[in-house]
């Protein structure tokens, strides 16, 4: 007479480990495939890192505040991988928060071929990319530059009226970036985007 199986069988209880490593692996797995765009979304809503919104945003109509000025800097540079230039027509400038600025930036390919490129922002202080409204900015689509061409693109901007007092000096960098592995149909929206903008 044979005795039934016991419910602890060693075979079962490694089954079980084995799921539940396969389930805390594939759990760890997503969680550092998410881990990036939410630390992006963090340091947006923070202002983290100096991180800056990646959306147009509108004037605000508040009023300006002539009582205060405040020196806002620009710096530009060139990441690994993009032959392209971007300079700024000024380097510093002094306005009142509140007050919508205009300042022009130019790209240059200095490449004997077409090539597309994004420039990345950041904000120090990080405290201020929470009071740095972009109304029109570069930094919210791709740029596409043909073989030696050269092109002026402004920014707009606005310094909200309750930027912190301490803060008097606002540095803006915008970084190069290549942008690769486009495919035809992201090409031929942003085409027709510009055709629409010329």
């Amino acid at each position: 007479m044979t005795t039934p199986q016991s419910s602890d069988d060693p075979r079962e209880g490694v089954r079980r480990t084995v799921w539940r490593s396969v389930a805390a692996l594939a759990g760890m797995f997503a969680f550092a495939f998410a881990l990036v765009p939410l630390y992006d979304v963090f340091c947006e809503v923070t202002g983290l890192n100096g991180k800056t919104n990646n959306t147009a945003q509108a004037v605000m109509h508040d009023g300006v505040d002539e009582s205060r000025l405040v020196t806002v800097q620009f710096i530009t540079r060139s990441g690994s991988g993009l032959n392209w230039g971007l300079d700024v027509e000024t380097r510093q400038i002094r306005v009142h928060p509140g007050q919508p600025t205009e300042v022009s930036f130019t790209f240059d390919n200095h490449g004997d071929g077409e090539s597309w490129g994004r420039a990345v922002p950041s904000v120090s202080p990080s405290k201020a990319s929470l009071h740095l409204r972009k109304i029109s900015c570069f930094c919210f689509q791709e740029q596409r530059l043909g073989a030696g061409e050269r092109r002026e693109i402004p920014l707009v901007f606005q310094l909200s009226r309750d930027l912190p007092d301490d803060v008097n000096t606002v540095t803006l960098v915008y970084t190069l970036y290549p942008v690769e592995d486009r495919d035809a149909p992201q090409q031929a929206s942003a085409q027709s985007l510009e055709g629409e903008q010329s």
